[in-house]
């Protein structure tokens, strides 16, 4: 088997983490039904080849991040190169060239709304060769963040319901956006690296006692603040095709369009935005027959739909904050 080759227990793994990103070795060992050794071994060899990396990420509607998506038109020789320059930016989590090479697009999570205003602005406009940008605000969420991809899907049902989190006892009123301090702040440039960190590092890098870092994590994620990824590239996985799909949809209906593409398994991201056109989607699928399939009997069936752009993805280059070379991920150079 090549290093890039994933078997059946390997795929099990992954889902068990899709479903808690923080579950124990030991429960992940009982639920799969194998020893702890075992389970060790096939997790270190998947993240230290790059193939997944788990990764703890602040939802950005609830701690008041100004979450964009851009899509930034290039001179032909320039896509790469300013692709790789927003990679670089630990505001920007994901990026991908589209379009036949000629358009970049991202997604930012800026703190502040200077920090965003200052890369739309400035930065972004006098990039050499950026022939024009759009921004769309992000405006509502219908899938994609907390919300695990149905795209591994190996587990038995009792395995599932083995690995799933209780809910939450219900929280104190509390306000509409959660505040983040400097301290979660750090733990959250921690968990971005590395979303199974222990709790003497974090305790490290927050200065906190471990049991304090450990109540202040399992705060956030009971406040629904911080929620956990496992990202990877799709192909690994056998999906050939990727697209973001640009529908316009009349106000009246895009809550019920929002809600069918956040029901298919081939949408890992939807969400509705600013602009001449109401909704965007991420759409992964086998490959590009199963992606026309999808376009005309899933999206052609939801009443609502206006007019449909379908955006080819060439070349994923950054994936919920990791750099992607060909099939793995890799960690960002540190911020200046």
């Amino acid at each position: 088997m090549s290093d890039t080759e994933l078997d059946a227990l390997d795929r099990s793994l992954v889902q068990a983490l899709v479903i808690d990103g923080r579950a124990p070795f030991s429960r992940l060992a009982e639920v799969l039904e194998v020893s702890d050794q075992t389970v060790v071994r096939r997790y270190r060899r998947l993240r230290t080849t790059g193939l997944i990396r788990v990764v703890g990420l602040p939802v950005g509607s609830r701690v008041g991040l100004f979450e964009s998506w851009l899509r930034v038109q290039c001179a032909p020789d320039a896509a790469l190169p300013v692709a790789g320059a927003l990679a670089r930016r630990p505001d920007i989590a994901w990026v991908t060239l589209n379009s036949g090479g000629t358009e970049v697009h991202c997604m930012t999570r800026a703190r502040t709304r200077k920090d965003r205003d200052t890369l739309l602005l400035e930065k972004l406009p006098r990039t050499r060769r950026v022939t024009g940008i759009s921004a769309h605000t992000i405006l509502r969420k219908f899938f994609g963040g907390p919300d695990a991809w149905a795209g591994v899907d190996v587990l038995r049902p009792d395995q599932i319901a083995a690995l799933e989190r209780p809910p939450a006892p219900p929280a104190p009123p509390a306000p509409e956006r959660y505040a983040l301090d400097d301290t979660e702040f750090a733990l959250l440039t921690v968990l971005g690296r590395d979303g199974r960190a222990g709790y003497p590092e974090l305790a490290r890098a927050t200065g906190l006692s471990e049991s304090t870092a450990r109540r202040r994590l399992e705060r956030l994620r009971e406040l629904g603040a911080l929620f956990f990824d496992v990202e990877f590239v799709p192909t690994l996985f056998g999906y050939e095709a990727e697209a973001t799909v640009v529908l316009t949809v009349p106000p009246a209906r895009l809550a019920q369009v929002g809600a069918a593409l956040a029901s298919h398994r081939e949408v890992p991201f939807a969400a509705a935005v600013t602009g001449a056109a109401s909704l965007m989607a991420v759409v992964v699928c086998r490959d590009t027959d199963a992606l026309y399939t999808y376009l005309t009997e899933r999206i052609g069936a939801v009443d609502g739909v206006g007019q449909v752009e379908v955006i080819p993805a060439l070349r994923s280059v950054k994936r919920a904050g990791m750099l992607v070379e060909g099939e793995r991920l890799v960690d960002p150079p540190p911020a200046p």
